[in-house]
């Protein structure tokens, strides 16, 4: 019977920057990978910060900023050889009252109760897949979106394997990354999953996608590139559980 994997990503491209080429190791030795996006829903006349986010990256403010970003999701999702990825209907931070680049690493807003219907969400997911193995991240760098799965998640989570990813590129940024969750996952077994070659070359693929996103986030495609080879073809998570025993010599070491 095949096995499913489910990515649990705060953002559109989160988890393929942190853990795109475990996803494509996981489907090329015949798992279902679904890929599945929180903070994904289309917000019309965009004001204050969260249209200054899209004026930022050159779009206009009739541009639906974030149809765009579904549409390179889909397309790096296909870069993996993944499954169509799942968009859940929930806004972005920039909607829900965060009003400035430091409010969006600052504490949760006490008006920003999400974390009750990300749970539900969350619990319907997992009932709809049936994953084997749930990927998610440990909120490195910590984005309040980040931190608000993070804890959704854990409030409805099921008795299955995690691999927990460390943020990327929120990781590399500085010497000591904010980790608001650090105790929850430091006593963890560190889990590194070493790409090979094709691995490796889908998740670069699937990283170039995010086209809206690369120049934010490294300074462009070069700055992708020299960022994602001094990964050296690693990525890291904190394991919890115990992993299926034909992931235990195929990369997972």
């Amino acid at each position: 019977m095949m096995r499913t994997a489910l990515a649990i990503s705060p953002h559109l491209d989160d988890a393929v920057f942190s853990a795109g080429g475990t996803l494509a190791r996981l489907a090329a030795q015949g798992w279902q990978v679904v890929m599945a996006t929180v903070f994904t829903a289309s917000v019309m006349n965009p004001r204050g910060f969260a249209l200054a986010c899209q004026l930022d990256k050159g779009l206009a403010p009739e541009v639906d900023y974030m149809a765009l970003r579904r549409d390179e999701d889909r397309a790096a999702a296909r870069a993996l050889g993944i499954d169509a990825p799942v968009h859940l209907p929930f806004r972005e931070a920039p909607h829900r009252g965060y009003a400035s680049a430091p409010e969006l690493f600052a504490e949760l807003r006490s008006d920003d109760r999400i974390g009750a219907n990300l749970a539900d969400a969350f619990e319907r997911l997992v009932a709809d897949t049936g994953p084997d193995l749930i990927l998610a991240p440990q909120a490195v760098g910590g984005h309040v979106d980040h931190v608000q799965v993070v804890r959704a998640f854990r409030g409805a989570q099921p008795p299955l394997p995690v691999l927990w990813w460390r943020d990327f590129p929120y990781t590399v940024r500085t010497a000591e990354p904010k980790e608001p969750l650090r105790a929850i996952f430091a006593h963890l077994p560190e889990q590194i999953v070493r790409l090979d070659a094709e691995a490796g070359r889908r998740k670069a693929e699937a990283c170039v996608a995010y086209a809206s996103q690369i120049g934010f986030q490294f300074g462009g495609p070069e700055g992708l590139r020299d960022r994602l080879a001094a990964e050296d073809g690693i990525e890291r998570f904190h394991l919890q559980g115990r992993l299926p025993p034909d992931l235990r010599d195929a990369g997972f070491a």
